[in-house]
């Protein structure tokens, strides 16, 4: 049977002219303990068309009880950019991505399209596409509110491939033609340079070929994003004729493909920022585990921890002590990219203890996932927080 779960989709870019720089703006998920980031970057973008007006940053999750305003300001956004002429369609066809940061000199990713139904975060199902790490489904209804009803999806998921021998890469760019965008990304991002790719079957027939144990794709960023995606259409497709399942445009999900092994990715930890804790106390319980890789970080100051050396086994320990200590004492957590903001938040703030935890290696992923299923949520990050996915791309799903 033919496989057909990647779409080659059409893809809208904002018209000739925009402003890019005030354009791409950095996924929704970052800095979420930075609300001075998100408030500089408005500044930055000021009255110019923006991703930043279709996106709710998940920093105003965190800091309003309320943020429903936002999601409609969103989805309006949307819609004016839409009638007003903001977006020209491409034809359909994939992009391939050329993205250098200030940590690594190129990544490239293949901007593609995938079909819901080979997708499940469910750590039982062997589908095409699988979540890394566990998904929390109770993150998903707010994101849902956001999806529904919106006439664009901007997606900042990345999907990871297991290609060592750079086949996808090398069948695709043969077939690059047009330059589609070339700027320099806003917040210290990096450089960005996409291509169009219009005859997308070459690429395709290398991507099958790489299918293992009944296995194509992994989520390495976004999988919640990827996961509401998923319920929204789950949720419309019962509303739908069988016809209209096969061709109706929200089945089909944008992402950015990646290869594991292209020289741009690397793996790094994601540590846990413990808030509104009596430091001495916690630091007192969390010392009392082994001896490892780890580290506290106390007022700015780093201490040694006992946590296993394998990540994934490191991220389950620690996600259950805090899950314990919070239980009896209160408090919450969040999540942080580099070893140097936590410090710097843990300084800043004296009932905050900063978790550092060991990074995983990539080459452990696939095989891992393979045998045991989905990773512990937030087992690794790609790359550094500057070098996420930027919102750029747009594709319509009403």
């Amino acid at each position: 049977m033919k496989k057909n779960y990647i779409g080659v989709p059409e893809i809208l870019l904002p018209a000739a002219g925009t402003d890019l720089a005030s354009w791409a703006v950095i996924a929704c998920d970052q800095h979420t303990s930075d609300l001075s980031y998100w408030e500089a970057l408005d500044a930055f973008v000021g009255e110019k068309p923006s991703t930043l007006r279709m996106i709710l940053p998940e920093v105003y999750m965190e800091t309003e009880k309320d943020y429903s305003a936002r999601i409609g300001a969103a989805k309006t956004a949307m819609q004016t950019y839409l009638d007003e002429g903001v977006f020209r369609r491409l034809p359909r066809g994939f992009i391939l991505v050329e993205r250098s940061t200030p940590y690594v000199k190129m990544r490239r990713g293949i901007v593609l399209s995938v079909d819901l139904e080979a997708y499940s975060y469910r750590h039982e199902d062997a589908a095409p596409i699988r979540a890394s790490e566990a998904t929390i489904v109770e993150r998903i209804p707010p994101r849902l509110k956001i999806r529904e009803g919106a006439p664009l999806e901007l997606p900042h998921i990345m999907l990871l491939y297991d290609d060592p021998g750079n086949t996808v890469w090398a069948a695709a760019e043969r077939q690059a033609a047009e330059i589609v965008y070339d700027f320099d990304l806003n917040m210290g991002g990096g450089h960005l340079r996409g291509r169009l790719v219009t005859e997308a079957q070459p690429a395709l027939d290398a991507f099958y070929a790489l299918e293992k144990g009944g296995m194509l794709f992994m989520v390495g960023d976004g999988n919640h994003s990827l996961a509401t995606a998923k319920a929204a259409w789950d949720k419309l497709k019962g509303s739908l004729t069988p016809q209209e399942r096969e061709t109706h445009p929200a089945r089909y999900c944008l992402c950015e493909a990646v290869n594991l092994y292209d020289a741009g990715i690397y793996f790094e930890a994601i540590h846990r920022l413990v808030k509104g804790v009596d430091a001495e106390k916690f630091t007192a319980y969390f010392s009392s585990f082994g001896s490892g890789k780890g580290a506290l970080y106390i007022g700015g100051r780093r201490a040694p921890l006992g946590v296993s050396e394998s990540a994934a086994e490191a991220v389950a320990e620690t996600d259950r002590r805090i899950a314990e200590y919070l239980a009896k004492n209160g408090g919450s957590v969040d999540y942080v990219h580099g070893e140097d903001a936590l410090a710097e938040l843990t300084k800043a703030h004296p009932d905050y203890v900063g978790v550092a935890l060991p990074k995983m290696d990539k080459s452990e992923l696939f095989p891992r996932v393979l045998r045991y299923g989905s990773l512990p949520r937030k087992t690794f990050s790609m790359g550094e927080s500057a070098e996420k996915r930027y919102y750029l791309e747009a594709k319509e799903i009403r």
